[in-house]
């Protein structure tokens, strides 16, 4: 519960950022935002691992960077579902994944140093032992 808790925090955080320098990325009212924020992690959660796997040969062809492309069609997505929430492109959506991506693992490392556990980078589950 805690390690959802994290990641929708991480999703408000970023989101939150991205609407802040993001030019083409607008929300109209607080409660618009955490709405969006909750659909987006709901997303992110649900269908985008789907995207994941259908595309992983793109994936791997372009070293990860078609993921940012899917998580800007996951932000696409959000701004649709969500009244209040407008992505005026493709290009601010992009720049919105950067965004959000570089404030994830600034979130994912700070988390792991500030509790002194240790990141499974393939799953992204903390362990807090350590077994020698």
């Amino acid at each position: 519960m805690i390690t959802l808790f994290v990641v929708w925090s991480a999703t408000v955080i970023g989101l939150g950022i991205a609407i802040l320098i993001t030019p083409g990325i607008k929300v109209k009212s607080y409660i618009a935002f955490l709405i969006a924020a909750t659909v987006l992690g709901l997303i992110n959660a649900s269908i985008r691992p789907v995207l994941w796997l259908l595309t992983a040969p793109l994936s791997v062809l372009t070293f990860g960077l078609f993921l940012l492309v899917i998580n800007a069609l996951m932000i696409m997505l959000t701004a649709a579902l969500v009244p209040g929430f407008e992505v005026k492109g493709f290009v601010s959506a992009l720049l919105g994944a950067i965004i959000m991506a570089v404030i994830g693992v600034i979130g994912l490392i700070s988390v792991a140093l500030l509790t002194g556990t240790e990141i499974n980078w393939h799953s992204y589950e903390y362990h807090s032992q350590r077994f020698y």
